[in-house]
């Protein structure tokens, strides 16, 4: 319950609204009742990017794979699970929390890559040249994280519509 207060906490707030008194008020408990499961409020950041960590990573791929399909299927559940509306905010605070601490920086490569890495397993199967697999797995995840970043209109296009259809390109 601590860990998923913080991880709520975190996408609202950041790592500085991770804090023990406004979490035990929201849960309903004692502040005390915190240094029953942590040490300190460290070690509640650590497991609270442990357990986005495999949140984001195991539990996105061994859905993904036990619902089966192909890869380009598999590719776009991985998308969608990865940046779900429970995912994102997090991964998201993660981001912008990774830019100030090293420590944090490493952990989030470490997902990323582990990201990348399925991502090129999947797009491996239907594209030969190991540059197209490169590239397609890049502009995939590039284009899943910066589409939240971006303000840009789409010549009356939604966005949705947009992303749908550059999906759709880097799947052929």
């Amino acid at each position: 319950m601590w860990i998923e207060a913080g991880l709520r906490a975190l996408a609202t707030g950041g790592p500085d609204a991770v804090r023990v008194e406004p979490l035990a008020k929201a849960l309903g408990v004692t502040k005390g009742g915190f240094y029953w499961h942590f040490d300190d409020r460290r070690t509640l950041l650590e497991e609270m990017l442990g357990t986005w960590e495999r949140m984001s990573t195991d539990d996105v791929i061994e859905r993904v794979e036990t619902e089966g399909g192909d890869a380009r299927a598999k590719a776009r559940r991985a998308g969608a699970l990865t940046f779900s509306s429970t995912l994102l905010p997090i991964d998201l605070a993660v981001r912008d929390w990774a830019r100030r601490d090293p420590a944090v920086a490493d952990r989030l490569r470490r997902v990323d890559n582990r990201r990348m890495d399925y991502l090129r397993a999947l797009f491996s199967t239907f594209c030969p040249d190991e540059d197209d697999v490169e590239v397609r797995s890049m502009l995939a995840f590039s284009l899943m994280i910066g589409d939240h970043f971006l303000a840009a209109d789409h010549g009356g296009r939604s966005r949705a519509d947009v992303r749908d259809m550059a999906v759709r390109w880097l799947m052929t």
